[in-house]
């Protein structure tokens, strides 16, 4: 029997992925000139302001304004005809250093906090994502594209993007059902020149060939999108965590990522749970795997770790979990050193998900024969 399902993705012009950048742009910064920064920093935008507020301990001199207004006027919010304006916003800061009582846990090597946290891979895709939030961010990263390129000169920041993906009985990808794109526009353009844009210079190129004449498309389906971004609505950061990671097929942990420094367990737990999983599904020994990992605060080893390959794996998972335990280091240290996490590389991750991508280190796949020799027991 066939079954659908359905993920979304946002543009770097939404407000909740404004204060994601924010915040990851200032933990960039402090981490450029102290790598053990302690950071945890949240942002809340709305109209015409930017609250910077958390805990940062560190040795680096950071401007948090200049770096608020300029993440604000890379995104394109550079004039009032979108609603923001990186040079109008008030930015007010509001920060604290670390709480001692957490920071002397973390200081002999503990996790930063408690926690559950999740990994997951498919091999659907070439980039091991569920196809939904796959085909979703491709879109939104099409969208900033033809807008910072004048494509259509007509669009403004913030947008959205759905997409509705129709398997058969076996799992396997048939067509795109649906898709639905919400992008914010200027006032002197038809609904006409809009539909017409975006269906041939973003969904065409996209999906053309997952499409048929049967796919339903919805194009700013309330009529207009003139006002946006953090006009439009107040943005927080952490409030996209399920865009931020496998679109809803998968579990999730339930903590943020941006604005955290990789000693939180919510940030670097979730990069080596999909690092994991996503090593473990390439080595062939099963289609789709999901990792859970659990931590204590203060304690160095994760409290448990379980593995679930719904059905699809070639050896017992408890060969897997015993691999997992004999070849990998799954403290906040061990974790940190593994992939390289005390770098300025964390805003890039901040738009169009934190995983599928090329240029972060949990996405290698370095580990593959690790699981590849289960094959041969």
């Amino acid at each position: 029997m066939k079954y659908y399902i359905t993920s979304e993705s946002v543009t770097c012009g939404h407000p909740d992925k404004v204060c994601d950048q924010i915040s990851d742009a200032i933990l960039d910064a402090c981490l450029a000139e102290d790598k053990d920064s302690r950071v945890a920093c949240e942002c809340l935008t709305t109209t015409g302001t930017i609250v910077v507020s958390g805990e940062i301990t560190t040795n680096a001199w950071v401007n948090f304004q200049d770096i608020a207004r300029k993440v604000v006027r890379d995104i394109g919010y550079d004039s009032l005809e979108a609603g923001f304006s990186a040079d109008d916003v008030s930015v007010q800061i509001l920060i604290n250093s670390q709480s001692p009582d957490i920071a002397q846990g973390v200081d002999t090597g503990g996790a930063g906090d408690q926690g559950i946290m999740y990994g997951y891979a498919t091999n659907e895709t070439e980039n091991y994502l569920p196809a939904p939030i796959s085909f979703a961010h491709k879109l939104s990263r099409r969208l900033e594209q033809v807008r910072k390129e004048k494509i259509l000169p007509f669009l403004l920041p913030d947008g959205k993007t759905q997409v509705t993906i129709e398997y058969d009985e076996n799992g396997k990808i048939q067509r795109v059902d649906t898709i639905v794109i919400s992008s914010q526009h200027k006032v002197d353009v038809s609904q006409e020149e809009i539909h017409k844009g975006i269906k041939s210079q973003v969904i065409d190129p996209v999906l053309g060939k997952y499409i048929d004449e049967k796919t339903i498309i919805h194009i700013n389906p309330t009529g207009k999108f003139t006002i946006g971004g953090p006009k439009g609505d107040c943005g927080l950061t952490g409030r996209k965590i399920i865009i931020d990671t496998y679109g809803g097929v998968g579990r999730h942990g339930g903590g943020a990522f941006s604005g955290k420094d990789p000693s939180k367990v919510d940030r670097s737990g979730a990069y080596v749970a999909r690092y994991i999983a996503k090593n473990i599904v390439a080595s062939g020994i099963c289609d789709k795997c999901e990792i859970q990992l659990g931590y204590a605060i203060g304690v160095a080893e994760p409290v448990s770790i379980y593995v679930d390959m719904f059905g699809t794996e070639k050896v017992s998972r408890e060969l897997v979990i015993e691999t997992i335990k004999k070849n990998f280091d799954l403290s906040p240290r061990g974790i940190i050193t593994l992939l390289d996490l005390k770098k300025p590389i964390y805003q890039k991750t901040a738009t169009y998900g934190h995983f599928g991508r090329d240029d972060v280190s949990w996405e290698h796949l370095d580990k593959v024969e690790v699981f590849k020799t289960l094959l041969k027991k």
